[in-house]
């Protein structure tokens, strides 16, 4: 492997640890504010902290696309209020979620929209291979042994997790779909800042919004907004540059490990070994529904 895609690879795993913890950052956040207040103040500031990455980067363009970057600005505005728009869906019923779940739980349920993603871009005349519907199936068997218990019924967290990684996955088709005509990073910021304000909206007529909540969840909120948000979605899009799509895929997998590992260091969440198994086989799944990777990597090579 090249230097290039070492360093690549160890950029995404950097990014996976960030959103994995992230799960952690979630759960302690709420104890102090709501869900709705989390996810608003986490966004703004995750929209805010993309601006310096933008300036950066708008400093490098020339006077002769200036007329062109008019019109790029209303198609960016217009993308990022549709993806900002999902990802409210997403995030509130992830956030939610983790009030009755483990970050750990939370974590691997989430990740399910690895599986999701090329099983819905069957609707979009995307070409889905054998492995995806492999890997579909065993991270099935993985959920029900993770969130089903003994009497065949499922946690309400747990539900809105798998409900929520529905719309990760919707999410993840759009921007697919609206990099290709944007700037991803002028695209993310948008779309955080739209999720802020209905955020923020809902939490103002449900939500009791105090400055003493605030500050007393100003951690959470800031590794939420500016680790979780600005600095992992630069790190990601920098890391994809020279990275193998397997590679890549595997990397951004573990996320759902890290939101495990912080969940039993830092919050002593256990499971019990059904668990586990479930946990395992779910990863099993993830990395077999991508597995068509490693064949594009090899012809590539």
């Amino acid at each position: 492997m090249k230097n290039k895609e070492v360093k690549s690879v160890l950029i995404l795993l950097l990014t996976a640890a960030i959103w994995g913890f992230a799960f952690v950052a979630q759960r302690v956040g709420m104890q102090h504010v709501g869900a709705f207040t989390f996810n608003g103040v986490r966004f703004a500031l995750g929209s805010m902290s993309l601006l310096p990455v933008i300036y950066f980067f708008g400093k490098k363009s020339t006077e002769s696309i200036e007329k062109i970057e008019e019109a790029d600005f209303k198609t960016t505005v217009k993308s990022g209020i549709m993806a900002g728009s999902v990802l409210f869906i997403a995030a509130s019923l992830q956030q939610v979620g983790l009030i009755y779940t483990t970050a750990g739980k939370a974590g691997f349920i989430t990740s399910l929209y690895i599986v999701l993603v090329p099983i819905l871009g069957i609707f979009l005349k995307q070409k889905t291979h054998i492995t995806t519907w492999l890997g579909a199936l065993t991270a099935v068997i993985g959920l029900y042994f993770l969130s089903i218990n003994e009497n065949f019924t499922i946690e309400f967290g747990d539900l809105l997790e798998i409900i929520g990684a529905f719309f990760w996955a919707v999410h993840i088709q759009l921007i697919d779909r609206f990099v290709r005509n944007v700037d991803a990073i002028k695209l993310s910021s948008i779309q955080f800042a739209t999720c802020s304000v209905l955020s923020l909206i809902v939490a103002f007529i449900f939500e009791d919004v105090n400055l003493g909540g605030l500050s007393s969840a100003i951690v959470p909120i800031l590794y939420g907004g500016i680790m979780s948000a600005g600095v992992a979605y630069t790190l990601q899009a920098v890391g994809q540059k020279h990275a193998k799509p397997s590679h890549a895929a595997i990397a951004l997998s573990m996320e759902s490990v890290f939101a495990a590992v912080g969940g039993l260091l830092l919050l002593e969440e256990i499971l019990p070994a059904r668990g586990y198994l479930g946990c395992a086989l779910m990863l099993l799944g993830m990395l077999v529904a991508q597995s068509e990777n490693f064949k594009k990597d090899k012809s590539l090579a």
